[in-house]
């Protein structure tokens, strides 16, 4: 039951672990079969660049999850600017090698999308696939949704199609969707603080932010 699920802050010794989670999430997916195709590399590829994105999270947003490992958050306080990771291209290069411009393509798509006003970017939302319907991505939401209604923010999220009906449920409504160059298409989602008006979060597409590669798994 979800009332039976704890969840914990992640500590610096979880980041791999909260990194190998989200790569075998993903790794099943459409979004991760464009971004690296060769299915024998893909895992590790995916594991070490969300490490990338993990660590940025530890200095600039949080990093929540299951006390038995199987599910995680990851969000950035976009409160204000933050900075890209230190040395982002030249690590994300050495990590992805000639998959890295599908990244970088990635990282520049989702980025027009991004509102450019306060906002709680929830980044990677992550569930084991041996763990999935079970109660963990709704715990790990409930969390969430509690934790941002707090700062009283709009929060964004990009999944893909099949995460849409459970973001649904925590308040999440779709935006209009990306469509990778012959791959599949994201579904860009935001919520409203519970006092906000029902006017949408400005965006600015000629404004680039940095981002990251996104899949979410319930």
């Amino acid at each position: 039951m979800e009332s039976n699920i704890r969840i914990r802050a992640a500590r610096w010794t979880d980041k791999d672990t909260v990194a190998g989670l989200i790569a075998d999430a993903t790794a099943p997916s459409p979004l991760a079969a464009w971004l690296v195709p060769d299915s024998q590399q893909r895992r590790q590829i995916l594991a070490d660049v969300a490490l990338i994105w993990v660590e940025h999270a530890m200095f600039f947003g949080d990093v929540h999850l299951t006390d038995d490992l199987t599910a995680t958050t990851v969000g950035f306080h976009r409160y204000r600017p933050i900075p890209p990771p230190a040395n982002h291209r030249t690590r994300l290069t050495d990590v992805a090698g000639s998959h890295a411009d599908r990244f970088h393509l990635l990282h520049r798509l989702v980025a027009q999308r991004q509102p450019t006003e306060p906002h709680y970017d929830l980044a990677f939302f992550a569930v084991h696939p041996n763990a999935q319907k079970a109660g963990h991505g709704a715990a790990l939401l409930t969390h969430h949704r509690d934790r941002i209604d707090r700062v009283d923010l709009p929060s964004w999220t990009t999944t893909l199609a099949d995460g849409q009906k459970l973001l649904a449920r925590y308040g999440y409504t779709p935006r209009p969707a990306i469509t990778l160059p012959d791959g599949p298409t994201l579904h860009p989602m935001r919520r409203n603080p519970p006092h906000a008006s029902s006017g949408d979060i400005p965006i600015n597409p000629t404004h680039t932010v940095d981002n990251r590669w996104q899949d979410f798994h319930a």
